[in-house]
C-alpha cells in the first residue's frame, strides 16, 4: 500500500510543528482530510481514524466554549484513536489543552496560516495523487487540444516521432518512453512522467531533445487525464474497412476503461492528423454528436 508521512506534509505545506516533532515519521495511507465535528459531540460510528484531522475555526471555537472537563472528555475520545496527525488551520491560538493530549498520545499537532477550506482542498489534491494506485507502461503520453492520449506500439514504430510532429503543431508532450498511470477515481486515469524523463523526447537518428528548450514552455505539460488509448501498428493488407461507425473497443488500466483505437502505419499516411481527428471526434461524441448518425439520418430523409 502506498503511503506518505507527516513529515512530507510539513515540508510540502510549510506547516508549523506545535508538538510531536519526534513522531513526524508517522504514516498516512488514506487520501482526503477529515474535520472532526460529529466526533466532538460523541458520534464515532464512521470516524475515519486513518485520515489527517483538520481543525478549522468552527471546531476550535467550539472547543474554546466548553468547560475544561467537557473539553478534556471530547478531545480524549478522539486522540485515543491515534489519527496520523492534527492540523490547526488559520493560525488559531489557545491550543494548550490540545497540545497536552497530543503529547500524551504521541500525535503530531501542526498549524498552518492558510484558511481551512483552502488548506483542505490543497491537502486533498496532494493526497489523492500521492496515494493513487499507479502503474508504468512503455509508450508516449501527449495532450492534443486539451485531450490526453496514450500512444502505444512496438519499439521503433514511430511513437516519439509522431509525438514530435504533434508538438510542432502546437500540442504538448506529457511523457516519453515510460508513462506513469495513476488511478484518481473509478473513471479517471492520469498520465504523467517519471521525473527522470521530464521534458525529454527520444528521437531516433537525432537523440534526446528537450522540448521546452526547443519549442518553449507551451510544448510540455506535467500531467493529463487519459481519455484515448491509440496503438500504432504495422500496415496489414485488407485489414481496414470502410464501415461508417467502427465497433467501439476499450483498453483497461487499473480497472479504468479507456476507448481504444488502432492506427495502421503506411508511407504517406499522416498519422499526426489522424490522431488530431480522433481527439476531436472523441470530444464531439462527449457532446452527444455522431457523424455516422447524422449521415444515416440524411440518407433516411432522402
Amino acid at each position: 500500500m502506498k503511503s506518505v508521512t507527516v513529515k512530507n506534509l510539513i515540508d510540502l505545506f510549510k506547516l508549523e510543528v506545535l508538538i510531536g516533532n519526534e513522531h513526524i515519521g508517522r504514516v498516512i495511507t488514506r487520501s482526503r482530510a477529515h474535520r472532526p465535528g460529529l466526533e466532538f459531540v460523541g458520534y464515532f460510528d464512521f470516524f475515519p481514524m486513518e485520515r489527517v484531522q483538520v481543525l478549522g475555526k468552527k471546531e476550535i471555537n467550539y472547543l474554546h466554549k466548553l468547560t475544561e472537563e467537557e473539553r478534556n472528555h471530547h478531545i480524549g475520545n478522539i486522540v485515543k484513536y491515534h489519527p496520523p496527525c492534527f492540523v490547526v488551520a488559520a493560525n488559531q491560538e489557545g491550543l494548550k489543552y490540545l497540545m497536552k493530549y497530543c503529547e500524551q498520545e504521541g500525535i503530531p499537532l501542526l498549524r498552518t496560516a492558510e484558511p481551512t477550506t483552502e488548506f483542505i482542498n490543497k491537502l486533498d489534491m496532494y493526497l489523492i495523487q500521492a496515494l493513487a494506485p499507479e502503474m508504468a507502461i512503455h509508450g508516449v503520453c501527449v495532450n492534443v487540444s486539451g485531450i490526453g492520449i496514450l500512444l502505444r506500439g512496438k519499439s521503433g514504430i514511430g511513437k516519439s516521432e509522431t509525438a514530435h510532429t504533434l508538438i510542432h503543431r502546437g500540442h504538448r508532450l506529457v511523457a516519453d518512453d515510460v508513462v506513469t498511470l495513476k488511478k484518481l477515481g473509478p473513471n479517471t486515469l492520469l498520465g504523467t512522467h517519471n521525473e527522470s524523463t521530464r521534458e525529454f523526447l527520444a528521437l531516433r537518428s537525432i537523440g534526446l531533445v528537450n522540448v521546452v528548450r526547443l519549442y518553449g514552455r507551451k510544448a510540455f505539460q506535467e500531467q493529463s487525464r487519459i481519455v484515448l488509448d491509440i496503438e500504432l501498428t504495422h500496415w496489414k493488407d485488407q485489414a481496414l474497412n470502410n464501415d461508417l461507425e467502427l465497433e467501439p473497443k476499450f483498453s483497461d488500466y487499473l480497472d479504468v476503461r479507456i476507448p481504444y483505437i488502432e492506427i495502421q502505419l503506411q508511407p504517406g499516411r499522416d498519422v499526426a492528423s489522424l490522431i488530431e481527428a480522433a481527439a476531436n471526434n472523441w470530444y464531439l461524441k462527449q457532446q452527444g454528436y455522431s457523424a455516422a448518425e447524422e449521415f444515416m439520418k440524411r440518407l433516411q430523409n432522402e
